[in-house]
């Protein structure tokens, strides 16, 4: 399913093209989903699992704060840039899975409010860390959507969220 929305659009891609994608028959795939609909919130929670995962292994190394938001977007990056078709349908084709969706950027934000918590500055409300996590989803989706890379991205997202990390200037209500 992941190929052939990536390569059609999720408005244009079948259950047709999964199965054939897939090699599977259309009686195997309405085994284990109700519908196009549904194997798309499959492969896009899949999908997600792998993205945090990756994150997670990679901020294990991190010393402070600062580093784990660093070394959390590379991997972020690093997965969106490896795997374009995956890319695709998570950032572009994630509207048709808008509650899925809504759900991945409130866990990004948890993870960014567990990594601000460890600044020593006011962790930023939830709605503040949403904020952030859509800004560099729409980012990302935006470099994609346009056929561009997104690796270089990493020192402005950094440097994006110890700014809001550290804002003080006024506070959070």
């Amino acid at each position: 399913m992941v190929r052939a929305v990536a390569e059609k659009g999720y408005e244009a891609a079948t259950v047709a093209d999964a199965v054939r994608l897939a090699r599977v028959s259309r009686g195997t795939f309405y085994e284990l989903f109700a519908s196009k609909e549904a194997c798309l919130v499959a492969a896009y929670r899949a999908g997600y699992e792998v993205l945090e995962d990756r994150i997670g292994k990679a901020v294990r190394a991190a010393h402070d704060w600062r580093e784990e938001l660093r070394l959390g977007f590379r991997a972020y990056l690093q997965t969106l840039e490896r795997d374009p078709l995956f890319a695709r349908v998570y950032l572009i084709e994630g509207h048709v899975v808008a509650a899925e969706r809504e759900q991945v950027l409130a866990r990004f934000a948890g993870r960014y409010a567990r990594t601000f918590a460890k600044s020593g500055h006011p962790v930023p409300p939830p709605e503040a860390l949403f904020v952030l996590a859509v800004g560099v989803h729409e980012l990302a989706c935006a470099r994609v959507r346009r056929g561009e890379g997104v690796l270089d991205l990493e020192q402005l997202l950094v440097s994006c969220a110890v700014r809001l990390a550290a804002y003080q200037e006024e506070p959070w209500t």
